[in-house]
């Protein structure tokens, strides 16, 4: 199980090439990557998502590459004169048109966007394509190996929470069988207080807290919930679509409390409801972080 957050580091200096790294992941419901690296490497975005693809299913990834070559090896400098001529001529031009002093040196056009530009040689790219995917590789590696750890730190969280909403359900289990009981003798009371010694109808009692039983049962919904205590237990130990099936599981676990709370017409069982919906909730607010 791991942990939709986290952050992973990795980096590569040598013989002037300095490639940084950095992933950080949030909680989100399908994967989401945002990729911000030099335009130098945007032939490699496909490559870039599949391997990110490949080791993180779901959340939204921030990923920062950032790069520099010192090294003189492979290197060209290139100028594009055409747009450098139209730089000059727009600068003579706003300083004829607004009568102000034409300071627009060497240094200022070399700055201008996509005058002067870098390329690299063949064999030095595809070296250097070699070394950002794999320290993109040791990067994410970093980062799900802390993702884990917090994964864990979940699992063990929803599985307390879990033995906590099966001693719930066991006590909700205890007093079912008690409410047709305590019923009949409740209307049994009733109807010596209003008719007193007027002999009434017994078959008809016994109808109306059968049909009273009837409406309160709340036996199927106990099964399912401890159906799906145990599904729960199961899913914490599987390692594929685990927070994708803990998360339906949830909704699950609130229809059965819900119908149990309207149908059970006993405080006590409404009051362990209800703490039984506050575990379930604390429990789904952590899912919401697992993978």
């Amino acid at each position: 199980m791991q942990s939709m957050t986290g952050y992973g580091k990795a980096e590569y200096n040598n013989d002037g090439l300095n490639l940084s790294v950095e992933l950080k992941t949030v909680n989100n419901r399908f994967l989401d990557l945002i990729p911000k690296y030099p335009r130098s490497f945007i032939s490699l975005d496909d490559t870039i998502r599949k391997t990110v693809q490949s080791k993180i299913k779901r959340g939204r990834v921030e990923l920062f590459i950032t790069y520099s070559n010192t090294s003189d090896s492979g290197k060209t400098i290139s100028v594009d004169n055409g747009l450098a001529a139209q730089y000059v001529s727009a600068a003579k031009s706003l300083s004829s048109e607004f009568s102000v002093e034409n300071d627009f040196t060497v240094t200022s056009l070399m700055r201008s966007p996509n005058v002067i530009s870098e390329t690299i040689s063949d064999d030095i790219s595809e070296n250097v394509n070699e070394i950002v995917i794999s320290t993109l590789n040791s990067a994410l590696d970093g980062l799900n190996e802390m993702r884990k750890v917090e994964g864990e730190k979940l699992k063990t969280d929803i599985l307390s929470r879990a033995d906590i909403v099966e001693e719930l359900v066991g006590k909700i289990s205890d007093r079912a069988p008690l409410i047709k009981v305590e019923y009949e003798e409740k209307i049994r009371e009733r109807m010596k207080e209003i008719l007193q010694n007027v002999d009434y109808d017994e078959s008809r009692l016994l109808q109306e807290v059968a049909i009273f039983a009837d409406k309160s049962n709340i036996d199927e919904e106990l099964t399912r919930l401890k159906s799906h205590i145990a599904q729960l237990r199961n899913i914490c130990q599987s390692d594929e679509d685990v927070g994708k099936r803990l998360d339906f599981l949830m909704q699950e676990f609130n229809r059965e409390t819900n119908t149990i709370c309207s149908k059970s017409n006993d405080i006590e069982i409404t009051k362990c409801g209800l703490t039984l919906k506050n575990e379930i909730e604390k429990m789904r607010e952590q899912v919401q972080n697992i993978e």
